[in-house]
Formats: structure tokens, C-alpha cells, sequence
């Protein structure tokens, strides 16, 4: 089980979605910003550095909006997602095909990676 660290950003009504690259496995498809636990590291932590490394900002990470296991065909993950805030500075495309801020509406517009599918559900039914 690996553990992953995720953020979901607001700005507004909008929150942040990445499009992964076509390089790495689940190409083009849409998740949240963040990525895989590394030894030694909290997923605090884990999150800060991959804001960094993946969208060149530092986040504040708050509470924890959902937790989830997920297995795809090549890994079984655990997936912690956090409300953060991005402290200074505009997102940038660092490793990420595309990063937009969307709606909860606008969800159904965009394939997402399956891990997100619950999280996604959610969003939705929180702004109705």
C-alpha cells in the first residue's frame, strides 16, 4: 500500500485540478495535486514538497477532507486528501499537462483518475 498525500486548493468557488502528463501512467487524465509518501516524511510534508516540485508554490496544509484506498492495476494506494492553501505565488506547470480551477459542476466535463471518483462525488453533493 503506498500512501499519497493530496490537495484540494480553492480559489473561490473553483478548486485546482492537474492534467497528469502524457509521460506516466493514467496520461492526460485529471487528479489533485500531490503525490507519493517518502520514507521519513509525514503527509504533511509529502504534500509541501510536491507543491513544490509539481506546481512551484508552498501550501498551507489544514485538515483532512477525505481519506481513500484505491487499486489500480499497477499499485494499491491510500490517498489522504488535505485542504490547503497556496501561502505566495501562482501555480506553474512544472510536471502537470494542464492545471485549471473548475467548478464543482464542471467536474463531469473532464476524466478524472479513478482514485478521485468518491472525492469528486463529494465535491458535488457539498455544493448542491
Amino acid at each position: 500500500m503506498v500512501q499519497v498525500a493530496a490537495a484540494l486548493i480553492w480559489e473561490g468557488e473553483r478548486f485546482m485540478i492537474c492534467q497528469r502528463p502524457k509521460s506516466k501512467t493514467r496520461a492526460l487524465e485529471w487528479e489533485f495535486v500531490g503525490g507519493k509518501q517518502e520514507p521519513g516524511e509525514t503527509l504533511e510534508q509529502t504534500l509541501k514538497r510536491e507543491c513544490m516540485e509539481e506546481i512551484g508554490v508552498p501550501v498551507k496544509v489544514n485538515d483532512i477532507f477525505t481519506e481513500l484506498d484505491h487499486t489500480y492495476p499497477d499499485i494499491t494506494i491510500h490517498l489522504t486528501l488535505f485542504n490547503a492553501e497556496i501561502e505566495s505565488g501562482e501555480p506553474q506547470m512544472l510536471e502537470h499537462n494542464d492545471i485549471r480551477f473548475i467548478l464543482p459542476e464542471e467536474i463531469p466535463q473532464y476524466e478524472f483518475c479513478p482514485a478521485d471518483e468518491e472525492i469528486l462525488k463529494m465535491l458535488m453533493n457539498e455544493k448542491k
